[in-house]
């Protein structure tokens, strides 16, 4: 026969002042259950309250931070694209009035240097200035607006002996400062 006694020490210690715990004595292999209230549980449960709610809220929230970026980058490019093309225009008039002011000054080497490259190519610095002399004078100009897609400035001019007529300025950008030089009058 076997002394009375328990058989096993209790699977969890208890503190000093806290009541015995009461219940069946615990089979081999078997954890006890916890030891009462205010005892925190081995692991945390997982929310079952407004599961979907957060999966909804936050895959919109993901959709509009990716709207933001796809979009505040299209709306960037929009701006640069206004922006150069605002800027040729004002460049092209620019350079065009530029242009036109030397030779009504008859500054002929400083309209010289309103051209581009090719019209550099066409015709030295010398010819410029002797056909610029010879040709009729002009006395005033209306410069219009740019096109941007032609690169071509409609001009009002006046010549010395009142004479109107209308001429068009062709447009370049050069390749290496970026600049809008005025490539040929027609």
């Amino acid at each position: 026969m076997t002394a009375p006694g328990p058989a096993a020490p209790p699977p969890h210690p208890v503190p000093s002042g806290a009541p015995p715990v009461s219940g069946p004595p615990a089979e081999p292999g078997v954890p006890a259950p916890p030891a009462g209230p205010g005892v925190a549980p081995p692991f945390a449960a997982p929310p079952t309250e407004g599961g979907r709610a957060r999966l909804w809220l936050g895959l919109g929230v993901g959709a509009l931070a990716v709207l933001l970026c796809c979009g505040g980058g299209g709306a960037a490019i929009v701006g640069l694209a206004v922006s150069n093309l605002q800027a040729v225009q004002e460049q092209g008039r620019a350079v065009t009035d530029n242009y036109y002011r030397a030779l009504v000054r008859k500054d002929w080497s400083k309209a010289y240097d309103q051209l581009c490259d090719d019209a550099h190519r066409r015709e030295s610095r010398s010819e410029f200035e002797q056909r610029a002399a010879t040709e009729p004078q002009i006395s005033g100009y209306r410069v219009g607006q740019v096109d941007a897609q032609t690169l071509t400035v409609p001009v009002d001019v006046t010549l010395a002996g009142g004479k109107r007529e209308a001429q068009t300025v062709t447009l370049a950008t050069d390749q290496q400062t970026g600049a809008v030089e005025v490539c040929g009058v027609s």
